[in-house]
Parts: structure tokens; C-alpha cells; sequence
């Protein structure tokens, strides 16, 4: 277990990252989500001892001291942080080597690993010329080289395609199966909700919500549908029953006031136009997302 306690960081009056604690449990994904300028990297950074903060304590199973653990730490940053003219395999062990590995450990391993994401063929180019795509596969590899048993991710889907970004989903699958603490920071909120079980939301540097991602659905209220329909879309804008609607090509997402019942609602808008679908809904992790820094955001303003 990664626990932070009332961590805090502050440069000059600028306050970073408010007071927030939390923990990533091992065999779990956990979520680190909040817009730009949140307070995530500077949270990060303060785990991996890159900055010190200002008060707080991180620990690790209870340990209040990291710093035999750090080459058990794996780390993808947001910024690429690869030597362009350098060559892909000798990059891997290079760096795996600052980890602890032996050499010829660390080509193995880098070896079975560029295989497994389809680019061992490029294991004898220069990092310059990669695609974008296969650079943050060779940047995944890095973090994950050594076996790590904190693994931090940041945007780690960036440039990569749909394929790409499936495989990396199921590799990450697999790495919390093997019962790593392991922390997922990202802007795409649907790869966040399929994959994370727990997720604190930051915004300004303070907390806005935490805990298991089922019970903050369960929690966050309203009642939400799905409606597919065949015509214009006026009869759900001029809808007094409607708090918040999404329109797209041919459906909408509702919250309905919490004074009607969905299947009122249904049957006073079924003589507006033709409905080809109905359906009760959970709010998506990304409508909460936003509803919930929107608010937040008002209030410091």
C-alpha cells in the first residue's frame, strides 16, 4: 500500500498541491484525474522524490522512509523523455541499468519486451526515428523493465493508436494482476473508467472527490438516460424535466429532474418524435469529471 498523508507543496504563494492524502492498494488502478494545472504532476513528482514537499509524509507499507525502494519504482512521464540519437536497445538497458539491472539481464529483458509490442525489428535504430507511437512504447518498456512494484503512468496512451492503446490497456491489466501498487494519471476519461477501480479528483491542488468509482456513480446522483430519436432535437431543449442534456447525431444523454420518473418522461416526450431507443444510465466517469472541476472551479472564482 502507497499511503500519502495531508501532502502539501507551495512555491513562493503559489500553492501547489493542498493538503491531500490518499492510498493506491496493490492489485488495483488507481486514478490520479484533475484538469490541467491540477496539481498531478507536482503530486507525482513528490512520490518519486524528484521534489520534496513542503509537509506531508508518503509512505509504503508503513514505511516512513522511500529511499530503498525507489529502484522499485517505475515511471512514464507525460514528456517524452528519450535520448533521440541514441539506439533503441541501447537506451532500454541503459536505463534499466540505473535501476539495478545487470546488462545482459536488461537486453533480455529488453528483447522479450520490444517483441511483445511488435518493434523488436527496430531494436537496432535511433530513437529519432520512431514514430511517435513507437516511441511511447519503448518509454512504456522503460518504466516496466525492471519489475517494478510502484508503477507510475502518466498519459501513458499519448500517440499511440487504437491497437496500440488496447494493447498497452491489457499490459497494464496485467501488471496490477501481479499485485503492483499502480498509479494511472490521464485526460481520456473512458480509458479511466474502464480501467481504474479507485480515483481521486484534484483540481486547484484539493481534493474534489475519492474513493472506489462505483460507489462515486452511486453517490453523484440524478438520473441519467439514453435516448436515440429520429428528427430535430428541440423537444428535449424546450423540456422543463430535463436538468442537463448532451445531443449528438442521433441520441442524447439526460439528467432528468428527480421529480419525474424516467418512464413519465418517456411517455410524455413519445408523441414529440420517434424514439429508437430508451435506456437508464449510470453518469459517465467524464460527466462527472467535468461537472465536478466545473463546480469547484466556480467556487475559487
Amino acid at each position: 500500500m502507497l499511503e500519502i498523508q495531508k501532502l502539501y507543496k507551495k512555491y513562493g504563494s503559489l500553492v501547489a498541491v493542498d493538503g491531500i492524502s490518499f492510498q493506491a492498494n496493490q492489485g488495483k488502478i488507481f486514478g490520479l484525474l484533475g484538469p490541467n494545472g491540477a496539481g498531478k504532476t507536482t503530486t507525482m513528482r513528490m512520490i518519486l522524490n524528484i521534489i520534496k514537499p513542503t509537509s506531508g509524509e508518503i509512505l509504503f507499507d508503513n514505511n516512513k522512509s522511500l529511499n530503498d525502494l525507489y529502484n522499485l519504482v517505475g515511471y512514464l512521464p507525460e514528456e517524452r523523455g528519450l535520448y533521440r540519437n541514441s539506439d533503441v536497445i541501447d537506451l532500454i538497458v541503459y536505463l534499466a541499468s540505473l535501476k539495478g539491472m545487470k546488462k545482459k539481464e536488461a537486453k533480455n529483458q529488453a528483447l522479450n519486451w520490444l517483441d511483445r509490442l511488435g518493434i523488436k525489428h527496430l531494436a537496432n535504430h535511433k530513437i529519432s526515428e520512431l514514430s511517435k507511437g513507437n516511441q511511447q512504447k519503448v518509454q512504456f518498456i522503460t518504466a516496466v523493465i525492471h519489475n517494478p512494484i510502484i508503477l507510475i503512468l502518466d498519459e501513458p496512451f499519448t500517440g499511440l493508436d487504437p491497437i496500440n492503446q488496447q494493447e498497452i490497456k491489457n499490459l497494464i491489466l496485467e501488471l496490477a494482476a501481479l499485485n503492483k501498487v499502480l498509479i494511472l494519471s490521464t485526460h481520456q476519461m473512458d480509458i479511466a473508467e474502464k480501467l481504474c477501480s479507485e480515483i481521486f479528483l484534484i483540481n486547484k491542488g484539493k481534493e474534489v472527490c475519492s474513493g472506489e468509482l462505483s460507489e462515486i456513480k452511486k453517490n453523484f446522483g440524478g438520473q441519467h438516460i439514453k435516448i436515440g430519436f429520429e428528427g430535430g432535437s428541440n423537444f428535449i431543449k424546450d423540456d422543463k424535466n430535463i436538468l442537463q442534456y448532451e445531443i449528438f447525431s442521433n441520441y442524447a444523454e439526460l439528467q432528468l429532474n428527480s421529480l419525474i420518473k424516467p418512464s413519465d418522461f418517456l411517455k410524455s416526450i413519445i408523441d414529440k418524435t420517434t424514439i429508437t431507443h430508451f435506456s437508464i444510465i449510470e453518469p459517465s466517469l467524464n460527466k462527472i469529471f467535468i461537472d465536478l472541476v466545473n463546480k469547484t472551479s466556480e467556487k475559487i472564482l
